[in-house]
Parts: structure tokens; sequence; C-alpha cells
């Protein structure tokens, strides 16, 4: 079974991973990381792109998109996506919302994403 790929694109110091080209938001939220602008951007896309599937992932026709830029010392998170067909894009949008403000999550992501301390033997 094959890998499926994630186009990584960086545009003006802002990250964006997307499962299609181009990427589009139907649906978005957007969170905020207090003194996060040293973490690994794509670490933490990736991160949160994860547990937005696992929250979505029987939303018909759902292909996230992740989008991850600095702001000074903080790091803002755009996440959503495309959806194919109908749906109800407020409690999806509010689903997202939750999901971003989960404090148990956002500190794992930032535990991915520091920065890797070299070890010497």
């Amino acid at each position: 079974m094959s890998r499926p790929s994630w186009h990584i694109s960086e545009v003006d110091g802002a990250l964006t991973l997307a499962r299609r080209l181009p990427a589009r938001f139907d649906v978005s939220a957007t969170a905020v990381i207090k003194g996060g602008a040293g973490l690994g951007k794509a670490r933490i896309a990736h991160q949160v792109r994860q547990d937005m599937w696992r929250a979505l992932q029987n939303l018909r026709g759902f292909a996230p998109v992740v989008q991850v830029t600095t702001q000074g010392e903080d790091l803002e998170i755009t996440a959503g996506g495309t959806i194919a067909g109908r749906f109800p894009k407020s409690e999806v949008e509010a689903r997202i919302a939750a999901l971003l403000a989960e404090d148990h999550l956002q500190s794992r992501w930032v535990r991915f994403a520091q920065p890797r301390q070299r070890q010497e033997a």
C-alpha cells in the first residue's frame, strides 16, 4: 500500500499542507500558539491534519488543508479544507475550532514540533 502524497508549499512564510491542489478552504478555523514562532511548521501542520482527519473522517468528500504562519513571536494555524457536496458549514467549522482549542492537543503539537537537540557522543 503506497503512502498518499501531500502537497506542501511555502509562500511568504506561510506553509500550506494540502491533499489536493489547488488548496482551498471551504471551511476553516484559526488558532494561535503563543510563542510558537520557533516551532517546525511542517511538523505542526502534519499533527493538526492528523487530528482533524480523525475528527472529520466520516465527512464525505473531505480533503484537509492546514496553513501555518509566523505572526511575530506566535504561530497562527488555519485548519479546514475542501468538501465535495453539501455539508453543515457552521457545524463543521465549530468542530474544527473546538479541536484547535484543545489544550492537550496543542501541547502535543508543540512537543512534537520542538527543534531537535543534537546529542554528542
